[in-house]
């Protein structure tokens, strides 16, 4: 292509010089004119002569570049196949030797297992002569010992049961001569809590007082709006206040069984409340409960001040005055407890005073004595302990402490006061009809009751009612299923069965109820 360019150029430097001739031959001019054309074409042929030598160059300069770079290009696109091909060649050489790994190890493990097998075999075999070889020996061992003994097999199994039977029948009759003794002595106890119990009946405005409280109605016809459509009313009463409406023939009066007396209060104050407004369903029912606990939370400060002014006793934290009047609505072994505790805080400060001690103190130590029987949480530590835990806590005077952690003989003594509230208590509760032990012992066992049962996971509350008999058991809907009701009150019962001593039997009730509740304003 370049010698083509190059021919063109030198055709046309030629061509034009042959134009100049002509013209100059034309014009018929002189010879310096042709002299001069001449010069003139051979210097317009020096130059295209150079110029064409210039551009050949720069085109073989540009075919060389050209070249080298596809050159370059060239070597980049093998060197970059080659290393694809190489990188091919490496993962495939590495499948290879994976492969050749995987079917080395198979053909171990199969090695391994024929041999394997082949042991067994050898072994299943041995023991299978063995056993033979066994039942031989014995059989052999057998007709020994019965030509030895002179008895068959039958015979000798005969004997063995009479012989049996009589040692049976001998230690049978000496545990059946323990049993008597022991259920004789059983008998004596039992006829003396006979006893007991008949005497303790006698006093049946005591009892009464301490199960059930009466609720007075002006007419009758309340009573089937308290008990409401198929009876969900009284059973709303009863789950949220945890006590037991009974309704009876009894005229113009509905009693309320619970061993707490505080429960019994708020369904007394909320059954009020609920038959003066007229609007008796579960949702009002719910509401009004609620109410009604705060007010009683009001209410028991307002005892727990009252009895400390009338005692004389000031300076108390508002955490032990509230503690005070909790007790009115608990008892100790069938005693109110506010009422014994006031009751030994005026003996206390009547000895402290005969022997020439503080009386104020005194009374003190004896109106706070039992403040460990009403503790907003339960603990493992005695009413005693505890209650001195709960008096340092509130700044009580170090007197005070060590009489009340003294009072059973659980703490040593450290001040005069503490052995006069000991006596003091003692002669409050030891005085004739003050305290009934069974009620105490019943009382226990309800709260351990509803204690087991709030134990699960998934239960919000648990309530013992009728007596003990029956343990109702509220559970939360998104915790708990359907299918998992029936599972727990299974498990509650057999718990119950396992780990409680109670009479007769307890009905155990699971409850799941869910509510969807929405506010419109």
């Amino acid at each position: 292509m370049e010698l083509n360019i190059l021919s063109i150029i030198i055709g046309g430097a030629s061509l034009v010089a042959g134009i100049v001739l002509g013209k100059l031959i034309f014009a018929k001019n002189t010879n310096k004119l042709l002299e001069d054309a001449k010069a003139e074409a051979k210097k317009i042929i020096a130059d295209g002569q150079f110029q064409a030598e210039t551009l050949k160059k720069e085109k073989q300069l540009e075919v060389k570049e050209k070249f080298v770079q596809m050159k370059a290009d060239h070597d980049k696109d093998v060197l970059q196949r080659t290393q694809k091909l190489s990188e091919s060649e490496n993962r495939n050489k590495q499948k290879e030797q994976s492969l050749n790994q995987k079917e080395a190890t198979l053909e171990k493990q199969l090695k391994e297992n024929e041999t394997i097998k082949e042991n067994l075999n050898r072994q299943t075999e041995i023991v299978n002569t063995k056993r033979t070889e066994l039942e031989k020996h014995q059989e052999e061992h057998i007709r020994r010992l019965e030509k030895v003994a002179g008895l068959s097999a039958e015979e000798a199994k005969t004997q063995l049961i009479e012989s049996l039977t009589q040692e049976a029948q001998t230690k049978a009759l000496v545990i059946q001569q323990e049993i008597i003794e022991d259920a004789k002595q059983k008998a004596n106890k039992e006829a003396r809590k006979i006893v007991i119990q008949t005497i303790q009946r006698t006093a049946a405005e005591q009892a009464i007082e301490n199960s059930i409280t009466v609720f007075n109605l002006e007419t009758d016809e309340i009573k089937g709006s308290i008990i409401g459509r198929e009876g969900r009313n009284i059973r709303a009463i009863e789950a949220a206040t945890g006590v037991d409406l009974i309704v009876d023939d009894t005229p113009e009066a509905i009693v309320l069984s619970s061993f707490d007396p505080l429960r019994r209060e708020v369904a007394r104050l909320s059954l009020q409340r609920l038959v003066a407004d007229g609007r008796i369903h579960p949702a009002r029912i719910e509401e009004v409960v609620e109410k009604t606990k705060r007010q009683l939370d009001d209410q028991v400060i307002e005892i727990g001040e009252r009895t400390a002014m009338e005692l004389g006793i000031h300076g108390l934290h508002k955490e032990l005055v509230r503690m005070v009047g909790r007790m009115r609505f608990r008892s100790s072994y069938g005693q109110n407890l506010l009422m014994h505790s006031r009751e030994t805080a005026n003996l206390c400060a009547i000895m402290a005073s005969e022997l020439g001690m503080n009386p104020k103190l005194a009374k003190r130590a004896g109106l706070l004595h039992d403040i460990g029987k009403v503790p907003d949480e339960e603990t493992e530590l005695s009413h005693a302990l505890l209650g001195a835990k709960l008096a340092e806590k509130y700044g009580e005077n170090p007197a005070v402490v060590n009489a009340i952690g003294a009072h059973h003989d659980e703490m040593e003594m450290k001040f005069v006061i503490s052995p006069i509230i000991q006596a003091c208590d003692a002669i409050s509760g030891a005085r004739p009809g003050a305290r009934r032990e069974i009620m105490q012992q019943y009382i226990q066992r309800i709260k351990d009751l509803e204690n087991l049962a709030l134990a699960y996971q998934g239960v919000e509350k648990a309530y013992a009612i009728q007596a003990g008999r029956e343990l109702r058991v509220i559970v939360e809907a998104d915790k708990v299923t359907d299918n998992d009701s029936e599972k727990l009150s299974f498990e509650i019962a057999q718990k119950i069965q396992t780990e409680m001593t109670f009479p007769g039997q307890i009905k155990v009730t699971v409850i799941r109820e869910k509510r969807a509740v929405n506010i419109a304003r």
